[in-house]
């Protein structure tokens, strides 16, 4: 495909609807995987093999010397979701890597490996193939219980700080050791409807809870709504479905009293999805020296709804 063709076939993708995108993105994608096949110096994408064979796809923007930040996205999204901190970092000199978690995205749609052990097992290869040190890891919702699994599972060899966003640690579920967690059936309600419409859930997530746009008088936005569905509707089925246990029912509480890095906690005290009483509260007290920073009024969606605040508190603790 030349880039005339590629050009055309971009502004294809702005006037039709989610699906048929993600058919043409698949046609584009294989195109040119055949044209890099042919010519492996014009590489457009970038995957790691995992030792069980998983392919994951990751960015990685920036100056190849800057100091590195990690991303890691919440359900049931993909790397796509931070582009815009992605960007913002990387123009201010970071290197900036965001995967697909396994099941997600561009990536491959495992059967098996749906949870947190593995997708921070997941991660820690990746890092390690990239040779990648002194990171500043970021993760938002399910990301930020990967980015504490990693450092539980894996410490903080290759890490120099770490930011907790709208993150479900310490665990979401509500229990004896946890009377301010959601109850069970809430969760349950979740596996109800993504089975029985998968799509209208993902709608009603999108243009509800998430991003606060059922609250009186915030303003819609359209393109949000559809960017969040076509992220993810490109999620494996099963993939997702194994999610909701892995990002409601995983206790990181132990994971969390291994952090010995600075950490940042930033969470929206109207977060609908991740209830902050029973998150960055509990999750501040948690992490030994952990800085939290509430935003008030914020949603799950701080990187979308917050965007301004946000890129400036990552870019300032990165650079502390």
């Amino acid at each position: 495909m030349g880039w005339r063709q590629e050009v055309a076939a971009s502004r294809l993708l702005e006037f039709h609807a989610p699906w048929r995108r993600t058919a043409l993105i698949g046609a584009i994608t294989s195109r040119s995987s055949r044209r890099d096949t042919r010519n492996p110096e014009r590489k457009t994408m970038s995957h790691i093999t995992t030792k069980d064979g998983t392919q994951i796809y990751y960015k990685d923007w920036g100056p190849k010397d800057g100091k590195v930040v990690t991303f890691s996205h919440g359900w049931p999204l993909s790397a796509d979701a931070w582009e815009a901190q992605m960007f913002h970092l990387a123009s201010n000199g970071f290197r900036c890597i965001a995967h697909d978690r396994r099941g997600h995205g561009r990536s491959s749609q495992p059967w098996n490996g749906n949870e947190m052990d593995t997708y921070a097992d997941d991660l820690h290869e990746l890092l390690s193939k990239l040779e990648i040190k002194g990171a500043m890891m970021v993760g938002h919702s399910t990301g930020g219980g990967e980015v504490a699994r990693y450092i539980g599972r894996h410490g903080s060899k290759r890490v120099a700080k770490a930011v907790l966003m709208g993150a479900v640690p310490p665990i979401m579920v509500k229990s004896a050791n946890n009377p301010v967690g959601l109850p069970m059936e809430v969760f349950d309600g979740f596996r109800k409807a993504y089975l029985a419409d998968r799509a209208q859930f993902f709608l009603d997530v999108a243009s509800g809870p998430f991003f606060n746009f059922n609250r009186p008088g915030v303003k819609v936005s359209q393109g949000l709504i559809q960017s969040w569905y076509m992220q993810g509707m490109m999620s494996g089925h099963k993939n997702a479905y194994d999610c909701i246990k892995a990002f409601s029912e995983t206790d990181f509480t132990e994971d969390l009293k291994k952090f010995d890095v600075p950490t940042l906690i930033i969470h929206g005290d109207d977060d609908q999805i991740v209830p902050i009483q029973g998150s960055a509260l509990l999750s501040a007290k948690l992490v030994k020296g952990a800085e939290l920073k509430i935003y008030k009024g914020g949603s799950h969606s701080l990187g979308d709804t917050a965007k301004e605040q946000l890129n400036a508190d990552l870019l300032a603790f990165a650079k502390a």
